[in-house]
């Protein structure tokens, strides 16, 4: 199993690799009031991807802790009907 992700992720880098390489031609970004920036294609696609998945991870945090907390509430729940119920007998 281990030489078959070995094999996938160098199968993977090579593509990116090639990707990265046929895709270096400077590209223009046109902001607001006369900015602009200009790089390479590959640059500006890896700057927006990593953007999108931070904003991506960012959204889910509220989630991930709300159940944290729930998570954390029906544990202590379960420990106190543990404790009434081993006091009861």
């Amino acid at each position: 199993m281990r030489y078959i992700s070995w094999l996938f992720q160098i199968f993977l880098f090579m593509v990116l690799l090639g990707f990265a390489l046929k895709n270096s031609q400077p590209v223009t970004l046109h902001y607001f009031f006369g900015y602009l920036w200009q790089s390479t294609l590959v640059i500006v696609l890896l700057l927006f991807f990593a953007v999108g998945a931070a904003l991506g991870i960012l959204a889910t945090l509220g989630i991930w802790f709300r159940q944290r907390r729930e998570l954390l509430r029906l544990k202590r729940e379960i420990s106190d009907l543990k404790k009434l119920n081993s006091s009861s007998l």
